[in-house]
């Protein structure tokens, strides 16, 4: 079957005999510049390291290259399944997700590093289950709030329930222990029951007694007292608890406005751990200064921007289930960009967040890349929904 392109208003359109698909250009556009720069920062940052643990200084960037193919895939797949079947599918998914929580907690299924065990191997791939939970709990809350919207406008129970649901996952991801994506779930969770319409005291006390319970969570283990302290004053102890913070410091301080050249950081050679993982944007802003961060952030809002705008096409077309789907993604990829950046910055305790399509990693990049393909597809099936209406396809031509 042949297939053609055309363009329509701000995106393209796919077609396949009588089948179409709505591409967003401006959100393709800023996706795929955010999948070039990571990878050329990867590699950047990770030659020195390839060159000593495997004596092959392209080792890191190859395998990226591949975990960029497989994300691409994995997108394209998860774009051309209909919302339908997410929704339809979406306690199941949800069920899935806590098995697999279950299994990576187990002794010699769960790969530990670092005294967390967070990743299992699938495929000769490291996937970090908490990762695919992230993309699950917003289907399934997605889901939550189509079927029940009015109960969560008008009852404390409509929010208490997906939550009460929500921290058995998150009581297993603290397990791990993993308290970043613990608080990325949770807050995506509440934004989205919150632009579901949930009553703002009601939103306001919840939010209160997650916060008591996060500080509670911090007191209550002593690595991340002292994470906590440590970030409040990380020149204390430079060569102890405060030592990745101020190398990543460093790093910003040496990038200035225009930043020290592609490839000519000093900090990734040893001196700034997880440099082509969770500390890539420190790198960033070594090498590309002021300029790059710049960049690399207005991407990310850009990302977002288009998220709450085709969550917004997709509830006006009566696509709930979608809207709260692109909302949640949106949520999503704000709030953890702004963590790891915030963390890179000495904003925010230091937290095993990755960057999303940014950071060295298969599992995170295939999921960051699925999530991607679900909100392309929202658009789509909005947009279709539109062109169905001859009154209101002029007006929306634009979107």
């Amino acid at each position: 079957m042949r297939a053609k392109v055309t363009v329509r208003g701000r995106g393209l359109v796919l077609h396949w005999g009588d089948r179409r698909f709505y591409l967003d250009t401006v959100l393709l556009v800023a996706s795929l510049g955010l999948l070039l720069l990571g990878f050329v920062m990867v590699a950047s940052a990770s030659l020195h390291l390839g060159e000593k643990l495997a004596e092959d200084s392209f080792y890191f960037p190859r395998h990226q290259l591949v975990h960029i193919a497989l994300g691409l895939c994995a997108g394209c797949a998860v774009a051309s399944v209909k919302l339908e079947s997410w929704q339809k599918s979406s306690l199941s998914l949800f069920l899935f997700g806590l098995i697999l929580l279950v299994v990576v907690l187990m002794p010699g299924v769960g790969k530990v590093v670092n005294g967390s065990s967070r990743w299992i191997n699938l495929f000769g791939i490291r996937v970090q289950v908490s990762e695919v939970f992230k993309l699950i709990a917003v289907i399934y809350t997605a889901s939550y709030i189509h079927r029940h919207l009015h109960t969560v406008r008008d009852s404390v129970q409509g929010m208490i329930r997906p939550l009460a649901l929500l921290s058995i996952g998150a009581l297993l991801l603290l397990m791990e222990p993993d308290f970043g994506a613990t608080a990325v779930v949770m807050a995506t969770a509440l934004g989205m029951l919150f632009l579901g319409g949930a009553r703002l005291w009601q939103f306001g006390v919840l939010l209160g007694l997650m916060t008591f319970a996060g500080v509670g969570l911090i007191y209550s283990a002593e690595y991340r007292l002292k994470r906590v302290l440590s970030f409040t004053n990380p020149w204390e102890h430079p060569l102890d608890t405060g030592f990745q913070l101020t190398q990543a410091l460093i790093a910003f301080g040496r990038g200035e406005w225009t930043g020290v050249g592609l490839g000519s950081s000093v900090q990734k050679l040893f001196y700034l751990p997880e440099a082509h993982t969770d500390f890539l944007f420190s790198i960033i802003g070594e090498e590309l200064g002021l300029v790059g961060t710049t960049a690399v952030i207005s991407l990310f809002m850009l990302i977002v921007w288009r998220a709450l705008v085709i969550g917004q096409l997709a509830d006006r077309a009566e696509n709930r289930f979608g809207a709260f789907v692109a909302y949640g993604i949106g949520i999503w990829f704000g709030l953890q960009s702004f963590i790891n950046m915030g963390v890179n910055m000495g904003m925010l305790p230091t937290k095993g967040l990755t960057l999303p399509l940014m950071s060295y990693g298969g599992g995170s990049m295939m999921v960051m890349c699925a999530a991607l393909g679900l909100l392309f597809r929202v658009r789509s099936e909005a947009l279709e929904a539109y062109a169905a209406a001859p009154r209101v396809r002029a007006k929306w031509a634009h979107v």
